[in-house]
């Protein structure tokens, strides 16, 4: 019996790939917060930036059956936390989920990491070398505390909190590939989601970026859950320790836009 587990599960893009994934497992295992009800799947909270909590899930799916699969959407956005929170839950539960699952790790096992879209516009204003080293090391002793300190305002710490996401599943595919298996990372553009029409309502600046997608509409959640699917299928067998952005184009369209 195969397991799968999707974080985030109970809505947006973590819902979308409950239905994507039906039958690519013996189990569906839904995490999300509070325990998400969905039929056909075993739901169980958790909260993901709590080391202890992870180690329950992961002893949960040991107990299970063999690990065949993470697609970890779970996290939150600029407006719905301060900066710490988004730091704590996007970026340092992506580390605790990924060093937690290793351990269960079989030859043909996969996982997929949202990280976003955020992490390559913020580059477009240049990258600080020192910044994207000390990012990279989301469990380093007061890395919270400092990180927080540092970046202050939720939307810059969103985007580096993402970037260190893409660098934490490029580290994860060397690990997990000794165990033959695979880590990859994702990011959306701008997805029709509950999150992101509230990004949209409060932050103005999501209008202008619509504006420069050159498919000029917002993606949908089951374009998402579809490279999901395909990432962590067998067909993808021999791509591990990369990020495949999914933005209709936009990240290309806001390079254009920049003043030459």
């Amino acid at each position: 019996m195969t397991v799968t587990v999707i974080t985030g599960a109970a809505s947006g893009m973590g819902r979308l790939c409950v239905e994507r994934l039906r039958g690519t497992a013996d189990e569906l295992v839904a995490v999300d917060l509070e325990t998400p009800q969905i039929e056909g799947t075993r739901g169980i909270g958790c909260d993901i930036s709590d080391p202890s909590a992870v180690t329950d899930l992961v002893d949960t799916v040991r107990e299970i059956g063999p690990f065949r699969a993470l697609a970890h959407a779970a996290g939150v956005s600029p407006t719905m936390a301060d900066a710490r929170r988004v730091l704590e839950i996007d970026l340092v539960g992506t580390a605790l989920l990924l060093d937690g699952f290793e351990e269960l790790v079989e030859p043909g096992s996969a996982a997929v990491c949202f990280s976003s879209s955020a992490a390559y516009q913020i580059a477009l204003q240049g990258i600080d070398a020192e910044l994207q080293a000390f990012i990279s090391e989301p469990r380093a002793p007061g890395f919270l505390d400092a990180a927080a300190e540092r970046l202050g305002d939720s939307g810059i710490a969103y985007a580096w909190a993402k970037r260190g996401v893409i660098a934490a599943a490029a580290r994860a595919a060397v690990v997990w590939g000794r165990r033959g298996g695979r880590v990859n990372s994702l990011a959306p553009g701008l997805i029709d989601t509950p999150m992101g029409r509230q990004e949209m309502a409060e932050q103005p600046i999501m209008q202008f970026m619509l504006e420069k997608t050159p498919l000029e509409r917002l993606g949908e959640s089951d374009e998402v859950a579809a490279v999901v699917a395909f990432l962590l299928s067998a067909d993808a067998s021999f791509i591990s320790g990369i990020d495949v952005l999914v933005d209709g184009g936009m990240l290309q369209g806001l390079v254009e836009a920049i003043p030459r």
